[in-house]
């Protein structure tokens, strides 16, 4: 008898979290576009309220903060990004194709979330404290994750090219978070067409860049262009 109550209380618990979580998120999603519409500073808490359909007691109950709503959705899409990226890497060995997995990632899930991607980039830095904190350190997480395959993909194909490779991951990521300025994912090419091209171009860039330092410095040793390439790209 008790195991049986026991059973129906914690399933009780676990739908009205399940309950709770689904609110919460779709006040988060309506909170974004207000915020994303309005600015930041104008968007006032009782805006946010009529614009997400509850009362003004009602949203203190999830936030007491305007502030505390921002980190919420600050925190919850780079948490996000960088946990879909973690799962959409397992098994992908290739570095090129590791950053067309990481480029089709980021555009598909902000492609779907237009709004969160305008207030994560123009908000960055409104938050303070610790919540401001716990936010750069998950962004760093995903800075980290996606400078990595850059890095696997300069030392597998141009080991030898003098680049920056923290201006080559803040370069891609100003091309992805940029994003929002002009793309329409309802009525301009599909996500897979865009990512594939900007991928293209970010290959493109890198092997070009290091085909001339490569020339560059074969001119330097007296050697001709292909010879050096040779060298730095032969076990």
């Amino acid at each position: 008898m008790f195991g049986r109550q026991a059973t129906l209380h914690s399933r009780a618990s676990s739908d009205a979290r399940e309950g709770y979580e689904q609110r919460l998120g779709h006040i988060l999603a309506a909170a974004c576009g207000a915020i994303a519409r309005l600015g930041y500073e104008r968007a006032s808490m009782r805006a946010v309220a009529k614009a997400t359909g509850v009362s003004l007691a009602g949203l203190y109950h999830y936030f007491d903060s305007k502030e505390k709503m921002l980190f919420l959705i600050q925190f919850r899409t780079f948490s996000a990004l960088h946990q879909n990226l973690l799962e959409k890497l397992h098994g992908v060995m290739d570095s090129e194709e590791q950053l067309r997995v990481m480029i089709r990632a980021h555009l598909s899930y902000f492609a779907a979330n237009m709004d969160a991607l305008k207030v994560c980039s123009h908000e960055l830095d409104t938050l303070s404290g610790s919540a401001y904190e716990q936010t750069r350190d998950i962004r760093r997480e995903y800075y980290a994750l996606t400078r990595s395959i850059i890095e696997r993909l300069l030392d597998a194909h141009a080991p030898g090219a003098s680049l920056d490779r923290h201006v080559l991951t803040m370069s891609l990521f100003g091309t992805l978070n940029w994003l929002y300025r002009w793309y329409d994912p309802a009525g301009g090419p599909s996500v897979a067409t865009v990512s594939n091209q900007i991928a293209s171009q970010f290959l493109h860039g890198i092997y070009h860049l290091a085909d001339t330092a490569d020339g560059a410095a074969a001119n330097a040793r007296g050697l001709p262009r292909d010879a050096s390439q040779a060298a730095a790209r032969t076990p």
